[in-house]
């Protein structure tokens, strides 16, 4: 058996089928900052839906037209246009291995056409990163991000070494105009009504599995690893 320390400091893990993580949990679980670290330790893609939607319309690409068209007449992006977008970017070479999702699926309906457009070489497993609603209003709400790196911070628990300074690039530090208590809350209630039932959705494909998101960065990061590891096989470890 792998120790904790041989699992956090391995430079890889290859799988040789192609893997997709689906990260659950609710805004400020965390979602974002471990598929960083995923990433890094299983040198495959992170896609966030968010950043896909606004790079392609940034890019102009057809698909980003016609999200924009969507957006400027203040109506919802359809799935499939999301979904079309989502494997139009799987194609690309960084994804040949595996992929981590991170803001998609957002429901019931995303997740069963997601998993129509799945081949049968994929294998998926679903981590719900658990916080209670309480913390996450707290961490949001003390959440302050670089304007240059993105990189966040929290004023309590992760602040920067310099106030108002960020730690890897020197770029100023912000709050989020949505990161206020009131539109947290708000969030929260969308999330456990729309996205929430995914975890049961999941769960009934055996491909769901908890992890407590109140640990440190690092212990989150060591509980995710291990269950790909034990979960999705063959892989192999350098």
């Amino acid at each position: 058996m792998l120790s904790n320390d041989r699992i956090l400091s391995m430079a890889q893990l290859k799988a040789k089928q192609t893997q997709v993580i689906i990260l659950l949990g609710p805004p400020g679980a965390g979602k974002g900052s471990q598929a960083a670290l995923i990433k890094k330790k299983m040198s495959v893609a992170h896609i966030s839906t968010g950043d896909l939607l606004r790079e392609n319309i940034k890019r102009g690409t057809a698909l980003g037209q016609k999200v924009k068209s969507f957006m400027n007449a203040g109506q919802l992006v359809p799935d499939e246009l999301i979904l079309d977008m989502l494997f139009a970017r799987v194609e690309e070479s960084d994804c040949q291995k595996g992929y981590i999702l991170d803001g998609f699926p957002r429901n019931i309906s995303q997740a069963i056409a997601l998993q129509k457009r799945l081949s049968k070489g994929y294998q998926v497993v679903a981590l719900n990163l658990k916080v209670s609603d309480d913390k996450i209003v707290d961490r949001i709400t003390q959440r302050v991000i670089c304007k240059s790196c993105q990189a966040p911070y929290h004023l309590a628990y992760s602040p920067p070494k310099t106030e108002g300074k960020c730690d890897q690039c020197e770029g100023s530090l912000y709050q989020r105009s949505d990161d206020t208590k009131e539109v947290v809350e708000k969030r929260l209630t969308v999330y456990h009504e729309q996205t929430a039932p995914l975890i049961d959705y999941y769960k009934e494909k055996s491909t769901l599995h908890q992890i407590d998101s109140t640990a440190s960065k690092e212990a989150v990061l060591l509980a995710i690893l291990r269950i790909i590891k034990n979960k999705i096989r063959p892989i192999d470890v350098d």
